[in-house]
């Protein structure tokens, strides 16, 4: 008997077929019940670092420690936030090396822990040496950001990783939204809203109490949250009461989620600090050091330009308007993030989205000096708040560098149990 023609076709031809097109796999879905915990928790550090800003000029002329020199207002703002980011990057490598021996969970607490107190502290400061200590103390016990980097790469696997990215982002940019937009508008509130809080002596007192509260309570709950319910991703090398030496029993490994896709090679203990500094993980770091540099310095010099006067080199703009120019970047960098980053990532790929957002810097910079030479000439009008949009649009294709030097970090580490310490050290 004869085979059907078409019969002996599809036989022949179906197995090239199939062994010719490309196996897509498919996109595993997040853990968004302990996923979206981690998202409360990003939201939390950037709103207590940025809340600050609107009002960081008007509280350096307050407390007098510039005499009522104009010129040394950027100065003392700007040690403010260098404080911050300089005993952040004293410490951060030590909190993340920390949590891949004890657990990411017990270092968020800790980082949860001082956010809060160092806020409260913030708002109750009438001194410059208080608020340096108050910052200090801000930057020296938030280890979250390493930790949260480790935790997003142990959710997550190669067919996700770039969509968590971007949502981890929107979390960001969210809090660098909140962040200003509650310090412009709840610094000072006895004198602007008399009718609610006229009445205040404390507040009157502590004029910048109330926008430094918000965020010290919002990581105040958001410490009980992750108590409660955040799972451990990593499994301890050692328990915290033994490291405390309270008591020696070993360690229970907790539930652990998805094992992360990176490479298991080394071994499933940190490696040591030493063997941390090999090529793929030093141009992970230094392309993310490089970025980080550049958004640092331009978020502290950003609202000292607008606060200081025309004649002195800004736009002279009070703390509301600061305040809501910084939220609007916030939201429309988080909304970019979402929306945008994960396909253009895909279409453009990783290295040619890094080089594109870093080039975005240099007129995103430039544009400083020409707002206020249009400033000085025709006043702050339409054409400078044109330029005010344009530089915070270069802004935010700047913040796409970020997303894809965390995927290069986390995929540069040596193994599993180096994230913690990779991300650290970046």
């Amino acid at each position: 008997m004869s085979l059907d023609p078409t019969t002996q076709q599809l036989d022949e031809e179906t197995p090239l077929l199939q062994g010719n097109a490309p196996a897509k796999k498919p996109q595993t879905p997040l853990p968004w019940r302990q996923f979206s915990i981690l998202l409360v928790l990003q939201i939390a550090e950037p709103m207590t670092s940025q809340v600050i800003s609107p009002f960081a000029p008007q509280l350096i002329r307050d407390i007098g420690i510039t005499h009522g020199d104009e010129v040394l207002v950027s100065f003392y703002v700007g040690l403010l936030y260098s404080l911050f980011f300089a005993t952040e990057a004293l410490t951060i490598f030590h909190w993340s090396r920390l949590s891949d021996y004890i657990g990411r969970k017990p270092v968020l607490l800790i980082g949860l822990f001082g956010l809060s107190l160092s806020m409260f502290c913030f708002g109750l400061s009438k001194t410059f040496w208080s608020l340096v200590i108050s910052r200090c103390l801000n930057g020296a016990l938030n280890g979250n950001i390493g930790v949260m980097k480790s935790m997003t790469a142990e959710m997550t696997d190669s067919t996700n990783m770039a969509r968590a990215w971007a949502f981890l982002l929107l979390a960001w940019y969210s809090g660098t939204a909140l962040g200003p937009l509650i310090g412009g508008e709840l610094a000072r509130p006895a004198d602007r809203f008399p009718n609610i809080f006229g009445g205040s002596k404390f507040l009157k007192k502590y004029p910048y109490f109330l926008p430094c509260a918000v965020p010290a309570t919002v990581s105040a709950l958001t410490w009980i949250v992750v108590l409660v319910y955040l799972k451990e991703t990593t499994t301890p090398q050692i328990n915290v009461s033994q490291l405390l030496r309270w008591q020696k029993r070993k360690i229970v490994p907790s539930p652990a989620l998805e094992p992360s896709p990176v490479s298991s090679s080394n071994g499933d203990k940190p490696v040591s600090f030493r063997n941390l500094f090999v090529r793929p993980v030093l141009i992970a770091t230094g392309s993310y050091a490089g970025i980080s540099l550049v958004d640092i310095a331009f978020r502290t010099i950003q609202p000292v330009f607008y606060a200081t006067p025309i004649s002195l080199g800004g736009l002279g703009l009070d703390s509301p308007a600061i305040g809501t120019i910084l939220a609007g970047q916030g939201i429309i960098s988080g909304l970019i993030q979402l929306l945008a980053f994960a396909r253009l990532h895909d279409t453009m790929g990783a290295k040619k989205l890094w080089l594109f957002s870093v080039m975005c810097a240099l007129p995103m910079v430039a544009l400083f000096p020409a707002m206020n030479a249009l400033a000085r000439s025709s006043g702050v009008g339409q054409s400078v708040w044109c330029l005010v949009a344009l530089q915070v649009a270069l802004t935010n294709c700047t913040n796409c560098a970020y997303g894809v030097s965390f995927m290069y970090i986390t995929a540069a580490s040596p193994n599993r149990a180096s994230v913690g310490a990779t991300n650290g050290l970046s």
